[in-house]
């Protein structure tokens, strides 16, 4: 299963978008340190780098900025979760730009090792919205909590703010778990997957394992409701589920084994990947399931920060001119 995926995915990367591209790579180069990957994350980079300058320099534009916020606002789209959103970003008018713009950008770049254009500019910014009422919001808990998770660890890692124990306890209170029977599939599933993202974002999206006791309370929660789980999640986040154990630890928790046989038991051959919850085998919409498949049945003893791209061969001759390292990795 794992070798079918792989060659499904490498054989077709060239295929996908660029972020796409990007989310493999960086994975694989996470899981495995084999710097083939690295240009794979250059590519995604390529596009970042360009983006952020677009909105980040001009950040300081007052109708720059009011234009961009509300477009941002009207891109997040249709569907219901979608409306959630934009019923709870009313008050928060900046926040899609700002978060899922801007600090998006600007973390992947800080992940790289490289620090990207009109970076203090985009920092003065976020640092001036109102993150942390924004962040601890219950609506905006109920409608993005995994999508919130990353923005609160990418403030702390941008330096910004640290709001991560503002945020875990207005998400416990959102989610308290003795109101589990009352939540809906939807609201289950997006309780679930904030939950992961506790730990992958504590491990800097899987750069370092992660101390298994501070997250107890998470993993706890997983192996007592992990048949509930099984029942009313997707693969995404069952597969994440039990990527959580691994990654603190405890590869060998029976919760994993059970996330193993349940992907075992859905995996197409015939597609050679694990389907969307609809059936369909779209590899751009269904990478990111089945590279955490990926992870999950080839776990690794040792994980890679990175990758640093000006600290290696194949791509430090072809970073966009608009980067520069990070001041702790030029001094090497």
């Amino acid at each position: 299963m794992y070798d079918q995926i792989k060659y499904n995915l490498e054989t077709n990367l060239y295929s996908l978008p660029p972020r796409i591209q990007g989310h493999y790579a960086l994975r694989q180069y996470r899981m495995t340190g084999d710097e083939k990957y690295a240009n794979g994350a250059l590519v995604d980079l390529l596009a970042v780098v360009d983006r952020q300058a677009y909105f980040a320099c001009q950040l300081d534009d007052p109708e720059f900025f009011a234009e961009q916020a509300k477009l941002a606002r009207n891109q997040i789209g249709k569907g219901p979760r979608a409306k959630a959103r934009k019923k709870a970003t009313k008050q928060f008018p900046d926040f899609v730009l700002l978060n899922d713009y801007v600090l998006r950008y600007a973390a992947r770049i800080d992940e790289m090792g490289l620090v990207g254009p009109c970076h203090e500019k985009l920092v003065e910014a976020i640092s001036k919205s109102n993150l942390k009422d924004a962040y601890t919001d219950p609506d905006m808990i109920r409608s993005w909590a995994a999508q919130l998770v990353n923005y609160v660890y990418w403030a702390d890692q941008l330096g910004i703010a640290d709001l991560r124990e503002p945020y875990k306890k207005a998400f416990q209170q959102t989610y308290s778990d003795d109101k589990d029977a009352q939540l809906s599939k939807a609201q289950y599933k997006n309780k679930i997957y904030g939950m992961t993202h506790f730990i992958f974002a504590s491990s800097g999206y899987y750069q370092r394992f992660v101390d298994a006791k501070d997250y107890q309370w998470i993993l706890d929660y997983f192996a007592a409701n992990i048949d509930r789980i099984l029942q009313d999640t997707t693969e995404d986040i069952i597969t994440e589920v039990g990527i959580s154990f691994q990654i603190t630890g405890n590869p060998d928790h029976p919760v994993v084994d059970k996330v193993k046989q349940h992907l075992l038991s859905v995996y197409s051959p015939e597609h050679k990947m694990v389907l969307s919850p609809s059936g369909k085998a779209r590899l751009a919409s269904g990478e990111h399931r089945n590279v955490l498949a990926m992870m999950l049945l080839n776990w690794p003893e040792k994980l890679h920060a990175g990758p640093y791209l000006s600290e290696l061969k194949q791509t430090r001759k072809n970073l966009p001119k608009l980067v520069s390292p990070k001041p702790e990795l030029a001094k090497k």
